[in-house]
């Protein structure tokens, strides 16, 4: 089978606003420049231990990598001595995050898995899903996100975790796109900006040093209607923080990171 290199928007890319489209937005092209974009050691530099921590901190071994794209966390996860299953929906993306952790002598444990149907590829019970790297955002209408939470929180142990980011697009609605991309988005040299931003879309452009272009369409989620749909499936306890900060930092942040708890926390 040919590789694809081709991204597929149709005739009106503004008017894809379709969650399975994502397969055909990750192209091989794409995915083999992740980690130019990602840049891991700045990522590492920028998140420090703040994941580690949080899992830490609530007993956690056993983590469900929901949206490992190019094994980034997964990797850092299991350094850290976490277990950890590395799921993503792109089979590109799980390839590369294979190759990735081979290199760094790690044996990645992979489920190519769409969120909406999770538990009939996954059926073990961890303490932890996470869903990084503005993923959630890829779901286009409120039944997917609704059905995607519910196989989250069906996946997790009484007392588990969900740790979910997103992009702060209510920023973006609000004010514009004013990013410096300090903490996701570390690559040198490389343009990471949305192109169109509407209630319903944010098309985001990437451009590369030797002039190669890529983009995605994602759906922009406010944070406060992230955080009901979090309750209305059943968590029981959110903290949003803004950029691996203290929750609600008075300035415009990148990211928003929900910690939802599924059991009552004192």
């Amino acid at each position: 089978m040919s590789e694809q290199t081709t991204q597929s928007f149709g005739e009106n890319p503004v008017e894809k606003r379709d969650t399975d489209n994502y397969t055909k937005e990750y192209v091989h092209s794409f995915v083999e420049k992740w980690d130019d974009l990602i840049d891991w050691e700045g990522r590492a530099n920028s998140e420090g231990e703040f994941f580690i921590n949080v899992l830490r901190e609530r007993g956690a071994k056993r983590v469900l990598d929901v949206a490992c794209g190019t094994g980034f966390h997964s990797v850092r996860l299991l350094e850290a001595g976490f277990e950890v299953v590395s799921a993503d929906g792109s089979a590109e993306m799980l390839a590369k995050a294979f190759e990735n952790a081979r290199k760094q002598g790690h044996i990645l444990r992979t489920v190519q898995a769409d969120w909406r149907w999770l538990s009939q590829d996954i059926h073990e019970a961890f303490d932890a899903v996470i869903c990084l790297g503005n993923s959630f955002t890829h779901l286009f209408n409120e039944r997917d996100r609704r059905k995607s939470l519910a196989e989250f929180y069906a996946a997790l142990g009484p007392d588990g975790v969900l740790i979910l980011d997103q992009r702060n697009y209510d920023g973006m609605l609000d004010h514009g796109f004013s990013s410096k991309h300090m903490y996701y988005y570390c690559g040198e040299e490389i343009r990471a900006e949305p192109e169109h931003v509407d209630d319903g879309l944010a098309r985001f452009r990437y451009e590369f040093p030797d002039g190669a272009m890529f983009h995605l369409n994602m759906f922009p989620l406010r944070r406060d209607y992230t955080r009901r749909l979090m309750t209305e499936v059943g968590f029981q306890h959110i903290e949003t923080y803004a950029d691996f900060q203290e929750t609600y930092r008075t300035e415009d942040p990148d990211f928003f990171i929900h910690v939802a708890d599924k059991g009552y926390r004192h």
